[in-house]
């Protein structure tokens, strides 16, 4: 699964967000986890946004009072591709309300080693879903990352998933909120490797200091 990732303000996700039409740029971030802020691209109706959201698509109040937390019972930062038109959660939302996470890297673990994991010169539009929440006058937008069955490929570095990152050819299909043939996109659910991977082991999704030689993972 995808479990952390971070997004940088460089050249790299300057031009994905000029792909996608949108002006604005991602804030800055390391390490981020589920239950985080970030920002994500979605069409709620009224054109191609740049919202900051939470990480994990089912979210409650925080006992403390203080903002809101993800859903303690149910694990739904990630969307398995496989469960996304038979789920309850995920068949409502994924008709009408996909979503895109800007992103530099992901991470994952083997064996404690951290690898710090991007496209070999791009940056990451990440497929995900969206809802909006509602709590008395509040309003917070909450998505999910969507991922693929493992890679035979990837599997050395995680063989329990590959995430689903989006190409530029997928991008206006995927964030119209009218487009709502969902098996328009079974051919994007199956595990595939869409660009060449560079696979970095660092010191820590902290700081993402290098340790090791990077290791590149071939496109399909």
């Amino acid at each position: 699964m995808c479990g952390r990732f971070n997004v940088n303000d460089d050249p790299l996700v300057r031009d994905l967000m000029e792909q996608l039409g949108v002006a604005r740029r991602p804030r800055p971030r390391l390490n981020v986890a589920p239950g985080s802020a970030a920002e994500v691209v979605l069409d709620a109706g009224e054109g191609r946004q740049l919202v900051e959201g939470m990480w994990s698509l089912l979210i409650e109040p925080h006992p403390d009072g203080e903002g809101y937390r993800p859903n303690p019972r149910f694990k739904t930062f990630n969307a398995r591709s496989d469960r996304l038109t038979s789920s309850p959660l995920w068949k409502r939302v994924y008709p009408k309300q996909r979503c895109i996470v800007p992103m530099s890297a992901f991470h994952e673990w083997r064996s404690g080693q951290v690898y710090n994991i991007h496209p070999d010169g791009e940056a990451i539009a990440m497929a995900g879903l969206w809802q909006r929440y509602r709590n008395g006058d509040d309003e917070v937008i909450s998505f999910t990352t969507i991922t693929l069955p493992p890679h035979p490929r990837f599997s050395h570095i995680h063989d329990k998933s590959l995430p689903l990152m989006l190409r530029p050819e997928d991008f206006d299909a995927w964030l119209d909120p009218d487009f709502h043939q969902v098996d328009a996109f079974q051919g994007l659910m199956r595990p595939h490797i869409p660009v060449p991977l560079i696979c970095e082991p660092v010191n820590s999704p902290k700081d993402l200091k290098p340790v090791g030689e990077p290791e590149r993972i071939e496109a399909d």
